[in-house]
């Protein structure tokens, strides 16, 4: 198969995740540089923390349907390209399950290295969310469980977020093939979740250290 719709697939993907909805949301409704607010990260979490809850949900949801949408594109648009760029073959199903993953990859990395905003993006955790809900539904629900078990437990959103993504590593190896098992899947569900967790660098120090804000209180 041409390296082409895997170039395109890459590219679509990696600028529908750039979109940084939550600057754009609290720039547009706020006036405000959500990056001068609290941790000045530009994901839902901070939107809520100032002070906007409903601009906050829509983050999140905004967020989580870019990926989704990336994902859904990759493996849409592969029937509709030129008979010379996809070859209809046995080796069409895993060619669909690359052009997935690499289009859940390339979303997450536009999040988090969104080049409108100087490659400073969010943490990963609502968008995802999204592109594993996508890729296997079994284990996106299972991490999202773990999420809210984690939130109730700890009361921090950035703990509950971090057990989330190893949940996703951890359930992508234990479920059968038929759920989304394949190298290519795995691969995105061992990245993606690692990605997420090295994001959340900073929030790992101050846990560390005691000094992580939890729910309801300022960053």
């Amino acid at each position: 198969m041409s390296a082409v719709p895997f170039l395109l697939i890459a590219a679509v993907a990696y600028l529908l995740g750039s979109i940084p909805w939550g600057y754009l949301l609290v720039r547009v409704f706020r006036h405000q540089d959500i990056r001068a607010i609290g941790s000045g990260n530009i994901g839902a979490t901070n939107v809520v923390r100032s002070g906007a809850r409903g601009l906050g949900a829509l983050t999140f949801l905004l967020d989580a349907l870019k990926g989704w949408i990336a994902v859904i594109f990759a493996t849409g648009v592969l029937p509709m390209l030129p008979a010379r760029w996809v070859q209809h073959d046995a080796a069409y199903t895993l060619h669909v399950g690359v052009a997935a993953s690499l289009a859940a990859l390339c979303a997450l990395l536009g999040h988090l290295f969104p080049p409108w905003l100087g490659f400073r993006g969010g943490k990963g955790v609502a968008t995802a969310f999204g592109v594993f809900l996508a890729l296997s539904w079994p284990v996106a629900l299972l991490s999202l469980g773990v999420f809210l078990v984690g939130l109730l437990g700890f009361r921090v959103v950035s703990a509950a977020s971090m057990l989330a993504a190893v949940a996703i590593i951890a359930a992508a190896f234990a479920l059968p093939p038929g759920l989304g098992r394949g190298w290519a899947e795995l691969t995105a569900f061992t990245l993606g979740p690692a990605l997420v967790i090295l994001k959340h660098e900073g929030n790992i120090r101050r846990l560390l250290a005691g000094t992580e804000p939890g729910i309801g209180k300022a960053a």
